[in-house]
């Protein structure tokens, strides 16, 4: 597996080499100080081009890189919109191991999204020096009273959609709405959490992926417990962990906040669930 500063030379040289790439940057978790290193880190590179054109056009230029085990075509996918013209990018697995997601882009639409990035060429001094060193933009951010009370309000609403779908046997939408509709909301909660007890210095990272670092242990196993197999048992179960979880994390940001929390609204949304559970398969009425 070639190492970082292999790859990192590589990348240079060949920018240095064709004429039409007059820039050239890698983003991502390399060059996130905060981000764990580890073997499965890929290299989030951009050149700056005149024309993506020719890169489109030459479909042996990408073999420069080295041997391919296999590759992805974003921009390609017709279910997601493109620029083309603008933008063009190859998702390659290589055959030793290492991983890129390579981009090229006219200057206008890469100065445009500029994150966090460092710059390794730059023939025309196109590229701004990165102001920032370190993954602030990312930080959980402190709540508003508001933002807490459409969270807590949308949780405990959402939920009826979950009693109906068990209730129904319809296990593909009750899991949607849980993972798609009440997750989001628990996990802006435990980000919540997270920001308060490390002073708003951190960030939770895609999908989540940091809780195991910055929640307690005890939080982080309920958090895990709330996805469930799809067996109707199961699911009931981890909604009610679910449950567990964001009640008493709600109860214990609103103290620390000063937040305001309906604690009527939870327990009967809470009720409602636990009679739906326990309702007949033929039940002919919500409430006899």
């Amino acid at each position: 597996m070639r190492t970082e500063a292999e790859m990192i030379s590589l990348i240079k040289d060949i920018a240095f080499k064709e004429e039409n790439i007059r820039a050239a940057y890698i983003e991502g978790s390399r060059t996130n100080p905060n981000a764990p290193k580890d073997i499965f880190q890929d290299y989030d590179i951009v050149y700056i081009v005149t024309t993506t054109k020719p890169f489109r056009e030459d479909k042996e230029w990408i073999n420069n890189f080295g041997k391919i085990l296999y590759m992805h075509y974003p921009e390609d996918n017709v279910f997601y919109p493109s620029d083309v013209e603008n933008c063009y990018g190859w998702q390659i697995q290589f055959a030793d191991g290492n991983r890129m997601d390579l981009h090229v882009c006219t200057k206008e639409n890469a100065l445009a999204n500029l994150e966090l990035y460092q710059i390794l060429v730059d023939k025309d001094g196109i590229v701004p020096y990165p102001q920032e060193t370190t993954d602030e933009r990312y930080w959980v951010k402190e709540p508003r009273e508001i933002e807490f009370k459409c969270t807590c309000s949308d949780f405990w609403w959402c939920l009826n959609n979950v009693a109906k779908g068990l209730w129904r046997n319809e296990l593909p939408y009750a899991m949607d709405v849980i993972n798609f509709v009440l997750r989001p909301h628990l996990k802006r909660l435990l980000e919540w959490k997270m920001g308060i007890e490390n002073n708003f210095s951190v960030s939770a990272g895609k999908s989540c992926k940091y809780f195991k670092k910055y929640l307690q242990e005890e939080t982080y196993r309920q958090f895990l417990a709330t996805y469930s197999i799809a067996e109707i048992e199961s699911i009931w179960n981890s909604v009610f962990e679910m449950c567990d979880l964001f009640q008493s994390t709600a109860v214990e940001l609103s103290k620390k906040q000063k937040f305001v929390y309906d604690f009527e609204q939870a327990e009967n949304s809470l009720s409602f669930l636990h009679h739906v559970r326990k309702l007949p398969a033929n039940a002919k009425e919500i409430y006899p």
